[in-house]
């Protein structure tokens, strides 16, 4: 999760220990933040390490409402506004030897505002208000958090990790409100439909499965990969397209209106760092983590007019 549009012509990806600015107006390429050196915070906020931070490793990271999220191999977590120099906050979740911050994602509650949520290895899912960067809420779970998703309203979200189930945990209590069963492995991707009904999970066993809220005793769909595991999922922002990249090699995009029966494929060559829908849906971009073919592709969205087809 390393490559994030936030509109069809801004993309900001991590590229050799730094976060870079891809324009597709401009063809520029510019460093936003390098993570190689060390990171001192320029804000003062309760929790903050005002020493700072070095060497970072970026493992994963999430871009929305002008923020950036990063999460490290050693459970740090960098916030940085888009809008401002320097970085806003940085802390380390926990101190256990295997910390690696799995997935964050920015979401914005109606009632909370702007906040975040990390999946970590050591068990737990942690979230933070944005306003002023303090833990709000910490779940445990029984095994490591590869990924965590909160639905369109904020009452729940998905959990998938180093288990064969995956869970459906109330966000104001973090109990488990249902178990997703199915999977034959371990999950590392999830997601919701804007509907709020829907939602997908992504399985090493090589499978995509979509499930529905109303009832959740069997996937409605399961969708095969070619040769690794679903490792990033997105839903466009219109619901009518569904995004999944495997490991390496292929990405591929389902029609949500043809009950996940119309593909396209995406054939290509290297390691998948993320994939990414621009808001309005009319460009997507995949990163490829390659020393010899290292790259950014984008596509565009074909609309059956061809006059608008100029104008992406």
């Amino acid at each position: 999760n390393l490559v994030w549009a936030t509109s069809k012509h801004d993309l900001y990806l991590i590229s050799n220990d730094s976060l870079m600015h891809w324009s597709s107006i401009s063809r520029n390429l510019s460093e936003v933040l390098n993570f190689s050196g060390r990171i001192v915070p320029t804000e003062k906020y309760a929790g903050n390490l005002l020493e700072g931070l070095t060497l970072t490793q970026i493992g994963t990271m999430a871009v929305n409402n002008r923020f950036v999220v990063a999460g490290g191999f050693q459970g740090e977590l960098i916030c940085k506004s888009l809008d401002k120099p320097g970085v806003s906050f940085c802390a380390r979740t926990t101190y256990e030897d295997n910390a690696i911050t799995n997935a964050v994602e920015i979401y914005e509650s109606v009632s909370c505002g702007l906040r975040f949520m990390a999946a970590n290895n050591d068990c737990g899912v942690r979230v933070y208000d944005m306003e002023k960067f303090q833990q709000m809420n910490h779940f445990r779970f029984p095994w490591p958090v590869n990924h965590t998703s909160m639905s369109p309203d904020c009452k729940l979200f998905t959990v998938v990790g180093d288990d064969l189930d995956g869970l459906l945990v109330d966000s104001r209590n973090g109990k488990t409100v249902a178990s997703i069963v199915g999977h034959l492995d371990y999950s590392f991707a999830c997601a919701w439909h804007p509907d709020g009904r829907t939602f997908a999970t992504g399985n090493q066993d090589k499978t995509c499965r979509i499930w529905d809220l109303r009832n959740l005793s069997s996937s409605t769909a399961i969708l095969k990969g070619n040769i690794g595991a679903a490792r990033s999922i997105r839903f466009s922002s219109d619901g009518q397209f569904l995004v999944v990249a495997e490991p390496a090699d292929f990405v591929h995009i389902y029609s949500t209106k043809s009950d996940y029966k119309k593909r396209q494929e995406i054939d290509l060559f290297g390691e998948i760092s993320g994939v990414s829908l621009s808001p309005d849906d009319e460009s997507l971009y995949i990163g490829i983590w390659d020393r010899t073919y290292g790259s950014l592709l984008e596509y565009n969205r074909k609309h059956t007019c061809r006059y608008l087809d100029s104008f992406v």
